[in-house]
């Protein structure tokens, strides 16, 4: 059976983007925390399930970088946001700060391996990946520095930017069948 499966990555990138766009609208303080709210159902289901689908279905087009990265990120957002709401149903004790700082540089650090893999990819995936690792480590200084935290959350939305571009890029130039968007191809 040769059966054809289209890129996801459009819709890993936009996953991405929507949910670390929301998410960092609140770290950054341009909506209130109560805001919350609204970004732990895209955590759980467009950041968390639709990466975590993209992630299988690169997978199963033989795309190690995409089914790893979508796959994790989305297994990420699936775990913050039950996180969160478990702490706030009071079936988990809230994380302390250490515990949460903690969480983050794990992930900068998985992020950072992520960035290495983006040089053989494109330009734009390079500048999504090297602002999320500036994310998850300024979030993880921000943890006991509220200025880390608000700027780190401004980098959130940079990235999210970034992200949505690719995704844009990826979609647009698939349809067009050109390169509507460019994203500085680095492959050999």
């Amino acid at each position: 059976m040769n059966e054809k499966i289209a890129s996801p990555g459009a819709l890993g990138l936009g996953a991405f983007a929507l949910t670390t766009f929301l998410l960092n609208l609140v770290n950054a303080e341009i909506v209130p925390a109560a805001s919350l709210g609204m970004v732990l159902p895209m955590g759980l289901f467009y950041g968390g399930l639709a990466q975590l689908l993209a992630g299988m279905w690169d997978f199963k087009r033989g795309d190690m970088f995409g089914g790893t990265c979508f796959s994790s990120y989305g297994a990420f957002w699936m775990g913050l946001a039950t996180m969160v709401i478990m702490e706030g149903q009071g079936v988990l004790a809230p994380v302390p700060p250490e515990g949460m700082a903690a969480f983050l540089v794990a992930w900068g650090i998985f992020s950072i391996i992520a960035t290495v893999a983006t040089f053989k990819l494109s330009k734009a995936l390079v500048f999504v990946f090297v602002t999320l690792v500036a994310l998850f480590f300024l979030l993880a200084i921000g943890e006991t520095h509220h200025t880390a935290h608000v700027v780190g959350g401004y980098v959130g939305l940079v990235c999210a930017l970034g992200a949505w571009y690719t995704a844009a890029a990826g979609l647009l130039n698939t349809i067009f069948k050109r390169e509507v968007l460019p994203v500085g191809s680095l492959a050999d």
